[in-house]
């Protein structure tokens, strides 16, 4: 059977749990051992698919089309390993499963309570993967910060798993805060003493405490952590604040974690860790040879985690190009054709981002044509395409009412669509074209040399998509389709052949972009850019 592991948070939120899970993970899995995590979230929403960015981030899709928690994002991007519907479970999802049981009289005769029904769901969602037998260890990461109401159901089933898990499969590790007040040039660990006292008095004892801090805590504090919070001297983790996320895992390795939650699960015998690709990656990222600045197009720039995924891809592929991306973030709502040449004047390269909604499409549409008219690489995503159409529509082909069935449904040229079968529709959540599909590339095209293969597979997360009734006037004016899906004959990428760079592509490439398989559209992208 499958060891569990089971990650929470005290203090503060965004002390970095996911990052402290994915960075366990990596080095387990660097030792040989088959490893996933999963992520509970307390909120009631089925999933984040119907969130708005700025409540909760970016909204992560699967290769089985599950719309997920941002940071099963840096599970697969660390880890390499795909997740999936199985691997994010919120409240909602519990409370749906339980209330769909009661409605067909599965609990006939009995009041149905949050114990033992929802922490009993709880924990048959935490063990699911465990059955399959093909993980070793399962890394569990509880949303939100331990004394929150929300995630009280949780914490219970974490505690009723101690007795029904062997003794030797199941750890709790505790994410805490050790806050510098700068008044008093000193560290405090009331806070963590307070936080692991507060997940004790819901009857879960931490094996592990990583401790979050800017300042090294020295063995003083270390022995004071252990002792009133009950726990081993070498199980105190220091987590020093890093340069980059990916410099996690190296520290954590120096603390010795992985040694540790080894040695209290009983392995012997492994390999020791293995980061050389690692570390190949981490010193072209810190010492690149060359600089660029791409502008970044987009609604939701005053959040970074609304884009978080194409963040981490143009740090990827800046390392992979041994060069710096610089992205800067600009506002689509404040470009207008008075400013067109002083925001974007002096970029290598304009990306426009996804998005849903009217706002701000004037503004990527101005971009769009700034980048086209001045042979400026561009890039666009899902909605960053559909709008690259638009432009083309309105000042290539004279369609000067081209627009989007989304932004304006009477549009009389409506050369991006919703798909067919989106228009029965009712409800929102989980009913977009979401997850992976494969798409055929032409011969001869940006497209096909980028890749080096004539078939691919890319995650989806839309409702609309190019008019194919227009496809022969687009081409006959220099932009082409250069990916098609196979099955429905669907849009997936188009481009200007006779432009520096000129690509805009249905698809999220973002998702699949991993430290050390770095996504090739922005590999490419950034190339071209330094004028390759």
């Amino acid at each position: 059977m499958a060891k569990f592991i089971f990650v929470t948070g005290g203090v503060t939120s965004s002390l970095g749990k996911g990052i402290l899970a994915a960075s366990l993970a990596k080095l387990l899995q660097s030792r040989g051992l088959k490893v996933t995590i999963q992520k509970f979230d307390p909120y009631i929403n089925i999933d984040p698919g119907t969130m708005n960015p700025y409540e909760h981030g970016e909204c992560y899709v699967t290769e089985d089309g599950a719309e997920t928690d941002l940071d099963l994002g840096h599970y697969e991007r660390f880890l390499g390993v795909y997740t999936s519907q199985e691997n994010n479970v919120t409240t909602g999802k519990i409370y749906q499963e339980v209330i769909n049981r009661e409605r067909r009289g599965d609990y006939l005769g009995k009041t149905v309570q949050v114990i033992p029904h929802i922490t009993d769901e709880i924990q048959r969602r935490m063990l699911l993967l465990g059955n399959s037998n093909q993980y070793d260890i399962i890394l569990t990461e509880i949303g939100g910060t331990v004394g929150d109401i929300e995630s009280l159901p949780f914490i219970e089933a974490i505690r009723q798993l101690k007795w029904k898990l062997p003794k030797q499969d199941y750890m709790v590790i505790h994410l805490t805060l050790v806050p510098y007040l700068s008044s008093a040039k000193e560290l405090k660990t009331k806070p963590t003493q307070h936080s692991v006292k507060e997940l004790q008095s819901y009857g879960v004892q931490p094996h592990i405490i990583v401790c979050r801090t800017e300042m090294s805590l020295g063995d003083e504090r270390k022995r004071k952590i252990a002792e009133f919070c009950n726990v081993d001297y070498d199980s105190v983790i220091e987590a020093l604040d890093a340069e980059t996320i990916y410099d996690v895992p190296l520290n954590l390795k120096k603390e010795k974690l992985d040694d540790i939650v080894l040695e209290k699960f009983g392995y012997s015998m492994l390999p020791e860790v293995n980061m050389e690709e690692w570390n190949v990656f981490l010193h072209r990222l810190k010492y690149p040879k060359k600089e660029i600045t791409i502008g970044l197009i987009g609604k939701y720039i005053e959040l970074k985690d609304a884009y978080i995924s194409i963040y981490e891809s143009f740090i990827h592929a800046g390392a992979k190009n041994e060069c710096k991306v610089n992205v800067e973030r600009i506002h689509s709502e404040d470009i207008n054709k008075d400013n067109l040449k002083e925001r974007l004047g002096l970029l290598d390269g304009i990306f426009v981002a996804p998005g849903f909604g009217q706002r701000g499409i004037d503004g990527k549409i101005l971009a769009i044509q700034f980048a086209r008219e001045n042979n400026i690489p561009f890039f666009g995503v899902c909605l960053g395409m559909q709008m690259a159409v638009i432009e083309f529509a309105k000042n290539v082909l004279g369609l000067e009412q081209a627009n989007s069935t989304e932004m304006q449904a009477d549009t009389p040229n409506p050369v991006i669509d919703m798909m067919q079968e989106q228009k029965t529709i009712v409800n929102m959540g989980g009913t977009m074209r979401l997850g992976s599909y494969a798409c055929s590339l032409k011969e001869n095209t940006i497209a096909r040399s980028i890749y080096g293969a004539t078939d691919i597979t890319e995650r989806h997360r839309h409702r609309y998509e190019f008019n194919n009734k227009y496809l022969q006037q687009f081409e006959e004016n220099g932009m082409i389709a250069s990916g098609f899906n196979p099955d429905t004959n669907l849009v997936e990428i188009v481009e200007i052949p006779n432009h520096r760079f000129f690509v805009g592509v249905q698809f999220h490439p973002e998702l699949k972009s991993t430290i050390l398989k770095p996504h090739p559209l922005f590999c490419a992208f950034v190339k071209a850019c330094l004028g390759g």
